[in-house]
């Protein structure tokens, strides 16, 4: 792999910012952020006088935890266009998510949050170890999800050459892979994996293509899924983080010399970990769930995000601003099963540990009488003779008891057996409801 590591003077001052002045750039900032919420956004005046906090109570940045929390569940209830604080004509576009279970969140963008995002989008790639004139391979689905486009407008302000592919047509993919040469490539770590497997059955070998850095976001992933795309791409497989709730990707990102968690862009985002049960705000270094207040937001301010991410806050290495720790799961994937707390990540983990199986894999939720069951679908590797597989899946069953203390059923299929996704993989399927 090619050494990415930017230079010194490539870097924007406040990447080197020492704690004080950037504690005193976030203290000003939130109080803006806060006062700007409150003046403008009918929910957040309701909130913050039910819990009888104002603006101004904000003096030091601890105080921040006198503020209520905002969840999903709040933009919802001002679904579609409540919780923004400019006028209407002012927002420059609208991204949603999915809303697959109920109503969409609906994030709007003035033209000046356009141009920060792609401005952090652009210090994002960067770290990560891009470089003005690599050509970028963007798979992120476009439209309403904010990852397309998120890192199009990122890459062109990097100076980047675009490449918006988009996602699907997994053929057309390793095509263009192959002729457009691109650099860097930024997609789901899941869809990664399905057009290294495209390579591989069109002959290609996935190390001789040009890319030198995946940029790897949307969902968890783990160092062992890292180690696999490392050793089969032959190329730095790095981590960025984001929502769209608080802007979209872009919000921290690993930085390629280190890779070792992610820096916070803690100019624009001010980061708290909270008891995920309590709300309790936990020291550094504590594991909890990741809560987010926005610094800069103008169309619109969030304030104190629950993202139902799990991590800690570490200290700056490669740069002065705090890292979270790679996400190991999210509050709401968590599987209890008989009492044992189970995340997809655990399972990866393990799976790509054992040689004859492949890292496509499904949680299945069952339930038989009172209690719930869990059934692992994983692939037998292209290559792994099927009786082989099955004694990897008997391992798989007693590795699962030994390490996270669960007992489950593994049922090992062919190649290509699990579903594949364009963008964020569906890893658990829960078949209890109902019933």
């Amino acid at each position: 792999m090619q050494d990415r590591t930017p230079r010194p003077e490539e870097l924007e001052p406040v990447e080197r910012a020492g704690v004080d002045e950037l504690r005193a750039l976030q203290l000003d900032r939130l109080r803006w952020s806060l006062r700007h919420a409150y003046d403008n956004v009918p929910h957040y005046r309701r909130a913050f006088e039910a819990a009888g906090v104002y603006p101004d109570d904000c003096r030091e940045l601890a105080d921040l935890a006198r503020f209520p929390f905002t969840g999903k569940a709040e933009l919802r209830e001002n679904y579609p266009f409540g919780m923004f604080a400019v006028p209407r004509e002012r927002i420059a576009r609208l991204h949603a998510s999915s809303g697959t279970t109920g109503r969409p969140t609906v994030v709007g963008y003035t033209s000046d949050d356009l141009a920060t995002w792609a401005r952090l989008m652009a210090r994002s790639i960067r770290a990560a170890g891009g470089r003005p004139g690599d050509r970028v391979h963007v798979a992120y689905g476009y439209g309403l999800f904010t990852g397309g486009l998120g890192a199009h407008y990122g890459a062109e302000e990097l100076g980047c050459t675009v490449i918006p592919v988009s996602g699907g047509m997994t053929e057309r993919q390793v095509l263009l892979i192959r002729d457009f040469e691109p650099d860097v490539i930024m997609v789901t770590p899941s869809y990664m994996l399905a057009i290294v497997d495209e390579m591989e059955r069109q002959g290609v070998d996935p190390k001789s293509t040009a890319l030198q850095v995946g940029i790897f976001g949307a969902e968890p992933w783990t160092e062992d899924m890292r180690r696999e795309m490392e050793q089969r791409l032959d190329m730095h497989a790095v981590d960025i983080y984001g929502l769209s709730e608080v802007m979209g990707p872009g919000v921290a990102v690993e930085c390629v010399e280190t890779k070792d968690g992610l820096h916070l862009w803690e100019d624009h985002f001010y980061p708290e970990v909270i008891d995920p049960v309590t709300g309790v705000v936990l020291p550094d270094g504590e594991q909890g769930e990741l809560v987010l207040t926005s610094l800069t937001r103008e169309a619109m301010p969030v304030v104190r995000y629950r993202t139902r991410d799990l991590t800690r806050l570490l200290p700056g290495t490669a740069r002065s601003m705090r890292r979270i720790e790679k996400i190991t799961g999210r509050t709401d994937d968590m599987m209890i099963v008989r009492g044992v707390n189970v995340f997809p990540t655990q399972i990866e983990e393990l799976i790509l540990r054992t040689p004859a199986l492949s890292p496509h894999f499904q949680c299945v939720l069952d339930r038989q009488g009172r209690m719930d069951t869990l059934t692992v679908r994983v692939e037998r590797r292209v290559g792994v003779a099927a009786d082989e597989a099955e004694r990897a899946g008997a391992a798989l069953v007693e590795q699962v008891k030994n390490t996270i203390g669960v007992s489950i059923a593994v049922r090992v299929v062919e190649p290509d057996g699990v579903e594949r996704s364009m963008g964020k993989m569906r890893r658990i399927v829960d078949q209890r409801r109902g019933r």
